[in-house]
């Protein structure tokens, strides 16, 4: 499991002068979800799956990162940016120690179509760096917006490059230099070219036992203005940092201890972004944002700001959920299953009702719907580790639920006046809620799902291939029945094309194409892809589609349409930020 016109420009760095021009260009798929709003939905039909058209390494350094985790790829990487010009894609350099992560380097490289496949233009290496986890490398993010590339950078910063050119045109600073404050998640940006994102100040000797030190969302104006809001203000509903915050109890199995009983407390820490997700916008310029305590994520929230940054609403995730012990669970009393007479619906680890959770291993980030309505995926351990998707209305009222929301952000078909909600619904093979005999792991089942504007399911489509495939030096595809449940869905946002094809990569490799009644249209397969990252997709303007696998970035479609877009110059620049 795991700005429309023409710009000139000048930017002065030491020695280094810059003098840029750009002009607008087309965007096919500028920021994570492709909209504002992250409905995930491009506006041409993808091309058929009849030929990788390129294969390019992104991150070399997968291998060894694999084998450090235990053969599981803990790294979240950036959705491919896509505009007329050429594809803009996160790529790593440096070196890589399990216990030093800071020690590669983060950059873009942008890449234009030839006649022999993707070529290189530029490249940019940022100064950023991820937040010291020691666990899952959090998520490098940059966005196009108007004529510029903005890229994360250190310190809470932002650069802004052009294009055209990969040069820096000026670096955004909302925040003092201050090492121990971080790009929180990725960038994104509204339709009139302003940027948000999430920042973080840790307390870096010693980060997630103590108390964060803020948490902010940040604005970067079209015009290169910058502001930033607190969280401990656009979250005011949320307990002090000092204030007593239940958890979850640590008596012995099965769980709850009685259904009486109370959870230990201990304090919950200040608001503060979840690590990976990136906001989302509205088309009436609301943002929308995810929170959580520093000390406990069992107090989250989805937070609505306003176009000038101050708060609108903050929902909490707590209190909405009730299908714990005898709900989701076995019957109490039965392996997995809570204590015999365990309160009806409660989470077995804290015996109140279950807790919508912000997950720093997660990627998941809100999605403004048709209708003004807002999703947001959540974790949760008490029912097998699946989590649970929330709608909201727009003034932050809770809608629905469904049972599935680990590390996803959905992707949206509008039609026939309606929509439907496209997501991974995997069932993990693991115990319900805990790791021990007492709670045995459930059979394996590996869905994508489409639900409807109600999130009530409207067809499911499930992996059955058994087969660990590999490609052989020849090209050809060696494969052995060793998954008898299936693979589960390695993708954290799936795309869907105009037609309702949603496409999705698999842990078996391959690339999926599933058609809007449900069925399977088309496979292929990319290459072995067992423990990978979970990874999302994007479509061009010709309907390729750019897929990830195991660091290799794969991009499908019809040879005979690869020259759609400008041949790439004669020569390759680079840039790098000292």
């Amino acid at each position: 499991m795991r700005s429309a016109g023409v710009l000139a420009g000048r930017w002065s760095l030491g020695a280094l002068l810059i003098t840029a021009t750009t002009v607008t260009r087309g965007q096919d798929w500028p920021q994570w979800g492709r909209s504002p709003q992250h409905r995930g939905d491009a506006s041409v039909a993808g091309q058929p799956l009849t030929a990788i058209l390129a294969d390019v390494v992104y991150d070399p350094f997968a291998e060894l990162e694999s084998a450090a985790s235990g053969g599981d790829l803990t790294v979240h990487y950036a959705v491919p940016l896509i505009d007329d010009t050429g594809i803009y894609m996160e790529f790593k350099s440096g070196s890589y120690v399990p216990t030093a992560l800071d020690l590669q380097v983060w950059g873009v490289k942008k890449l234009v179509w030839g006649q022999t496949g993707l070529a290189e233009v530029w490249r940019f290496s940022s100064d950023w760096k991820p937040l010291p986890t020691g666990s899952w490398e959090p998520v490098f993010h940059p966005v196009l917006a108007g004529d510029f590339l903005y890229v994360p950078g250190s310190s809470g910063t932002v650069f802004k490059l052009s294009r055209e050119t990969g040069e820096v045109l000026s670096i955004a600073r909302p925040f003092p230099s201050d090492s121990s404050l971080f790009v929180a998640g990725g960038l994104a940006a509204d339709s009139a070219g302003n940027v948000y994102y999430n920042a973080l100040r840790l307390n870096l000797s010693d980060p997630w036992d103590s108390d964060s030190r803020g948490g902010w969302l940040a604005r970067i104006g079209s015009d290169g203005s910058t502001s930033a809001v607190s969280f401990a203000s656009i979250v005011p509903g949320a307990p002090a940092a000092d204030a007593p915050c239940r958890g979850q109890f640590t008596t012995d199995l099965p769980w709850p201890p009685s259904p009486t009983a109370v959870p230990p407390s201990s304090p919950c820490g200040s608001q503060r972004p979840g690590l990976n997700a990136i906001p989302a916008i509205a088309s009436d310029g609301t943002i929308y944002t995810v929170s959580h305590a520093h000390l406990n994520n069992r107090y989250s929230y989805l937070v609505a700001v306003r176009p000038d940054l101050t708060p609108l609403w903050a929902a909490s995730l707590r209190d909405i959920l009730n299908d714990g012990c005898d709900v989701l669970l076995p019957p109490s009393g039965t392996p997995g299953g809570c204590r015999a007479g365990a309160n009806r619906g409660v989470d077995p680890a804290t015996n109140e009702r279950p807790a919508g959770r912000v997950s720093d291993l997660s990627t998941a980030s809100p999605v403004v719907l048709p209708d003004g309505a807002v999703l947001l995926g959540t974790t949760s351990s008490y029912n097998y580790l699946r989590g649970h998707l929330f709608k909201f209305s727009a003034a932050g009222v809770p809608l629905a639920t469904y049972d599935f929301g680990w590390d996803i952000t959905p992707a949206v078909f509008a039609h026939d006046g309606t929509y439907s909600i496209l997501l991974k619904d995997n069932h993990y093979e693991v115990g319900s809620y805990c790791g021990s005999p007492v709670c045995p792991a459930e059979t394996g089942q590996y869905d994508l799902t489409s639900l409807d504007a109600d999130l009530v399911p409207e067809w499911r489509f499930t992996n059955t291939n058994t087969s660990s495939c590999t490609r052989q030096a020849d090209g050809s595809v060696a494969c052995v029945s060793d998954h008898p449940d299936g693979f589960e869905w390695c993708v954290n946002q799936p795309a869907v094309d105009a037609a309702g094809v949603v496409y999705a990569n698999s842990e078996d490799g391959f690339l999926y194409a599933i058609g809007p009644d449900g069925k399977l249209r088309q496979k292929m397969f990319l290459d072995r892809a067992i423990g990978a990252a979970y990874t999302p997709l994007s479509l061009d303007s010709a309907g390729r589609i750019y897929s990830q696998n195991f660091g290799r970035l794969f991009v499908v479609g019809s040879p005979a349409r690869v020259l759609e877009s400008p041949p790439p110059p004669s020569r390759a620049r680079s840039i790098r930020f000292r």
